[in-house]
């Protein structure tokens, strides 16, 4: 198996490829899932092992403008802690930035914090966040 990694800006990923990414390191796949989000996306990092099989991929969001958004990172499970999620995120950001967007977001789990600020060199922000489907509606 050749251990070169490569990594590609809107690579063509399947549905099926994603789905067997999320299931790798014990994610919950949503078949269907990658055709509806992938239209909406600025563009997506695919990382790729040397017999073409995905091992990572991050996708970038954004509002048509100057604010994109960092969403969706994944590491094959057998390729996790090697540098993957770390080299797609740096060209999530170079992609983010050639587009002519000002700002990256991102959000994530608090067990997250290392990876996205001290290995991808995010910074803490104030922002806020509604959970949706359980929001109080009263409070509207």
């Amino acid at each position: 198996m050749n251990g070169a990694i490569s990594y590609v800006w809107r690579d063509p990923i399947t549905d099926e490829e994603m789905v067997d990414l999320v299931l790798s390191h014990g994610g919950n796949a949503e078949p269907g899932w990658w055709p509806k989000v992938s239209e909406h996306s600025l563009g997506w990092v695919a990382a790729r092992d040397g017999e073409g099989v995905l091992v990572g991929f991050v996708n970038v969001a954004w509002d048509g403008a100057d604010h994109a958004f960092l969403i969706d990172t994944k590491t094959r499970g057998t390729h996790q802690r090697r540098g993957v999620g770390t080299a797609l995120v740096r060209r999530a950001v170079d992609h983010a930035r050639a587009a002519g967007c000002e700002w990256l977001h991102v959000d994530f789990e608090p067990r997250l914090r290392g990876f996205y600020f001290d290995a991808c060199g995010f910074r803490p922000t104030d922002a806020g966040l509604i959970h949706l489907p359980s929001a109080d509606e009263g409070r509207r």
